[in-house]
């Protein structure tokens, strides 16, 4: 049998039960830009996939998750240390980025997203024309 000996825990735990555990938790995360894209990793295991929520709204992009107790109604916790509940993120994207184009995949606990960046905010080579051109168009 698992035994208790964090004090606080009991204490974390009887105001989960007073309070309530709905307030939702924050999820681990990292993010770069690789190319011409923008690669964001959340942590996530334990994640039902179908639990996952995404969407963008003016450029906001909101991560919504729920992790339910794997313990059954009325079984008695011993250890309750993996969080429950509902996971939220919000990421505020630039104009740069092609929000309609992203990508979402998610493997072993890990929700990866790529966002490309918008064609109008790549790099682009502009072409010099010599002076003698305009003159030729004026006459």
């Amino acid at each position: 049998m698992l035994m208790r000996t964090d004090p606080f825990r009991d204490l974390d735990r009887l105001a989960q039960q007073v309070f309530g555990a709905t307030r939702p938790s924050a999820m681990a995360m990292d993010a770069y830009r690789s190319g011409d894209e923008f690669v964001v990793h959340f942590d996530l295991p334990g994640i039902d996939p179908e639990s996952i929520e995404l969407d963008v709204e003016r450029n906001v992009l909101n991560v919504r998750a729920e992790r339910k107790s794997p313990a059954p109604d009325g079984a008695e916790l011993v250890v309750a240390e993996r969080p429950t509940g509902i996971f939220t993120r919000q990421l505020f994207l630039g104009e740069t980025l092609d929000t309609e184009r992203i990508e979402a995949a998610y493997d072993a606990g890990v929700l990866t997203l790529r966002i490309p960046v918008a064609e109008q905010a790549k790099p682009r080579r502009i072409q010099i024309t010599g002076g003698d051109s305009r003159k030729q168009l004026n006459s």
